[in-house]
């Protein structure tokens, strides 16, 4: 069984804490002043995670495209957006009378990466590339408290809240990539 998220800990360990400097370094990008976690959690994982720390604090699976937690506007709890690289449907698989000769690419990779096509691509062949969009709320119960303010132990409670984050999206998409199993 993989894993789809985890916490590069030897590498910000090798690197003097960057993830604690990053978040001293951005305080600006967190709001203060709520009683739910929700807000302080997605924002530290914003700057856990590429682009804004690249290579990021949190590391995923390579199927994983994107990652992102978000406050519920309808209850304030929160939910993650988690899209993955997916095979094509069996119905695509099956039968090409839709390919018609024009030549349909896949997911590309470089250096092990799934990546999109570039416009110079996108100019000369089709591509068809299928991902899965998981959205799921995602426990409250283990996140730190929102700082009072810009120095309330922030980096400390940010590393708190990423670890709950990854640890809590591991248990959501691991089964998924697991069911999935290796692209090519």
């Amino acid at each position: 069984m993989g894993k789809a998220f985890w916490i590069d800990q030897e590498f910000d360990r090798d690197r003097d804490g960057r993830y604690a400097v990053h978040v001293r370094k951005n305080l600006d990008e967190f709001e203060w002043g709520d009683i739910a976690p929700v807000r302080f959690a997605c924002t530290a994982w914003r700057l856990a995670a590429p682009p804004f720390l690249d290579p990021g604090y949190v590391r995923w699976d390579r199927r994983v495209l994107e990652a992102t937690c978000h406050r519920n506007t309808w209850d304030g709890t929160l939910y993650a957006r988690v899209r993955v690289v997916s095979p094509l449907p069996e119905e695509l698989r099956r039968s090409r009378t839709w390919w018609r000769d024009r030549g349909w690419l896949g997911w590309q990779e470089t250096f092990g990466q799934y990546v999109e096509p570039t416009q110079q691509d996108l100019a000369r062949i089709p591509f068809l590339r299928a991902s899965l969009l998981v959205e799921a709320p995602v426990p409250l119960d283990d996140l730190p408290p929102e700082p009072e303010g810009p120095h309330e132990e922030v980096e400390r409670r940010a590393h708190r809240a990423v670890t709950v984050l990854a640890r809590e999206l591991d248990a959501l998409v691991s089964p998924v990539l697991d069911q999935l199993g290796p692209m090519y």
